[in-house]
């Protein structure tokens, strides 16, 4: 079985753990790979080149959840497996820490368990035409800019008009994203099984504010009202911030593609005892 490793080298340790994963994999009978535009640090972890995820059985990710977020996208799309190591801080979806590789080829030979993902898919219309569509793992982030005046947002769910509120952004977000940014902005955490689509607003002007979760099922709107020559951009999953004119159309509505993520030990709620609710040594 063919194995794909998609590893973030930039972060410290990755490249050499890559390869020692990558020799335990060989030695256990499957193929370790990397997909055709990573070609680069193929020959340094010594893993084989595909040029279609496709052909893999599995996606093994080695960094932190933003390693997930890259390589998440591209599992639900080809229906792939995907495990995560974790490289990072928290790793809320990576379930296997470095010292514990050596359980990974037993694991994918087993009936491992999997944690199903929805996505969400995000477009944007201006004047009626689509400029930007993409998927979307963790959430979807409308912010102004750090020197503009407070723009208004208007949300809506299908016709009806849930939200106009005055803040320094809003987020929606997927049960995955939930733990992310949302949480940070005061939304609550959601079981990763939920299907459904998290709104909060960051920082809202206004004393009567909750954080809302819309049925997967409908379509979520959203436009920015700009005052005094705000600026608003938007940003998926953590990516560079584009920008939101008057009179653009946010969509929101479940993606038919999901991911299926490899859960070991105690999985989500392990991770939010261990990770967030005991304190940092």
């Amino acid at each position: 079985m063919r194995v794909l490793i998609g590893c973030n080298i930039r972060r410290d340790g990755s490249a050499e753990l890559a390869a020692e994963l990558i020799a335990l994999l060989k030695n256990s009978g499957f193929v370790p790979c990397v997909y055709g535009r990573d070609s680069e640090y193929a020959e340094r972890i010594g893993a084989d080149i595909v040029e279609s995820p496709k052909i893999c059985s599995f996606i093994i990710t080695v960094g932190g959840d933003g390693t997930i977020l890259k390589w998440g996208k591209t599992a639900a799309e080809f229906d792939i497996p995907l495990l995560g190591v974790n490289m990072g801080r928290l790793g809320f979806m990576a379930t296997i820490e470095p010292h514990e590789i050596g359980v990974i080829p037993e694991l994918l030979k087993s009936n491992f368990s999997v944690s199903k993902r929805i996505l969400l898919e995000c477009k944007v219309f201006r004047e009626e035409r689509e400029i930007f569509a993409e998927r979307v793992l963790n959430d979807v982030i409308l912010s102004r800019s750090s020197v503009s005046k407070l723009p208004e947002y208007v949300v809506n769910c299908g016709d009806a008009e849930v939200s106009r509120v005055r803040a320094d952004g809003v987020i929606f977000s997927t049960p995955t994203g939930s733990t992310a940014y949302s949480l940070s902005a005061g939304g609550p955490i959601l079981s990763p099984d939920l299907e459904c689509i998290e709104f909060t607003a960051l920082c809202p002007h206004t004393l009567f504010n909750r954080p809302m979760l819309f049925s997967d099922k409908q379509i979520i709107t959203a436009r920015v009202n700009h005052y005094q020559n705000s600026k608003t951009t938007f940003s998926v999953d953590g990516g560079s911030g584009i920008p939101l004119l008057d009179g653009d159309i946010l969509q929101i509505m479940r993606s038919r593609q999901s991911l299926d993520l490899i859960e070991t030990g105690s999985g989500f709620y392990g991770a939010i005892h261990n990770k967030l609710m005991t304190p940092f040594k």
